[in-house]
């Protein structure tokens, strides 16, 4: 019974997702086949429940792969600096390629994002730290530094006053044929689920990998391409959502334990059941105004997160 409780919550809140907002849809107006509900619901409200399910998904199992590449379960892209590092590149593609195309502006962010978590990997790996809370407070100054850059290059070319507005977390503006770019994680989660045997023993070591006969190198590249990929894809479609990847991850650890082959599904189905409760949470209150996503599950996140280091400590 347990085991069917979050697919049960999980279709739950599609069906909340679909019907919540300021345009109502009705199931009963939906089977009376009314032009103006079946409109909003392909225009609007199934774009945005895609969007919402992929962009959970991936950001959960980017937290799992970046978990296990620096063993250290406080970790996640917006503790590593990765989402910092996709907006810098966005703001870079927009001053030096004004005309340039969705897929130009994610290809910078994707590779900012990834030498960003290189460099961030290399920094964890050279300062052997003892206690594990230090690493994602290394992160978060890294990020500090990255966004730092980021505010004072859109100073300087006059983006500062809208930058804050359009990288902040928001599904509002998700509509058919501005999201679609975000399909991208299919294949990032389908790679992931195909390795997550061997991200899983990433998470043993270096040294413990090499014994294994597991090119650690070659797969932690993989493993933060596949982080880079999805990140940008985010970041370009929504903006920046905090958190999601660092407490899924670590609840479904406590609860189901860390092979990746057994729980990877959990941790998919757990990010994205969080994101559309964040979504339902913002759009009902301040009805009929909505909350960006970015700050309700900044703010849900942000209060897991302190739970765990709390639980941490004890």
């Amino acid at each position: 019974m347990k085991r069917a409780a979050l697919p049960l919550l999980f279709v739950l809140l599609c069906g909340l997702s679909l019907t919540v907002g300021v345009s109502q849809v009705s199931w009963s107006a939906l089977l009376a086949l009314s032009d103006d509900a079946w409109l909003t619901l392909t225009a609007s409200r199934l774009p945005r429940l895609a969007a919402l399910v992929l962009t959970g998904v991936g950001l959960a199992v980017c937290g799992v792969i970046l978990q296990q590449i620096v063993r250290n379960r406080f970790v996640e892209p917006a503790t590593s600096g990765g989402l910092d590092a996709a907006k810098l590149g966005i703001l870079i593609a927009l001053t030096t390629l004004p005309a340039a195309s969705t897929t130009s502006k994610m290809l910078f962010a994707l590779a900012f994002c990834f030498v960003a978590s290189l460099l961030y990997v290399a920094i964890i790996r050279r300062i052997r730290f003892k206690n594990t809370v230090l690493v994602p407070v290394i992160g978060l100054m890294y990020g500090s530094v990255l966004s730092a850059f980021a505010e004072f290059y859109a100073y300087r070319h006059n983006f500062l006053q809208s930058m804050q507005g359009w990288l902040l977390g928001d599904f509002s503006r998700i509509v058919q044929g501005n999201y679609e770019i975000i399909y991208l994680i299919l294949p990032i989660v389908a790679l992931t689920y195909l390795f997550a045997q061997r991200f899983t023993v990433l998470g043993m070591g270096e040294g413990m990998a090499s014994s294994l006969g597991l090119n650690y190198t070659a797969h932690a590249a993989l493993g933060l391409m596949l982080v880079a990929v999805t990140v940008s894809a985010t970041v370009i479609t929504v903006g920046a959502i905090p958190f999601v990847g660092l407490v899924i991850p670590n609840l479904v650890a406590l609860r189901y334990g860390e092979n990746l082959a057994r729980t990877l599904p959990i941790v998919a189905l757990g990010g994205a059941s969080l994101l559309l409760a964040c979504d339902i949470l913002g759009r009902l209150l301040i009805y009929p105004f909505e909350v960006p996503i970015g700050l309700t599950a900044g703010s849900v996140g942000g209060v897991l997160f302190l739970i765990l280091l709390i639980r941490q400590f004890r």
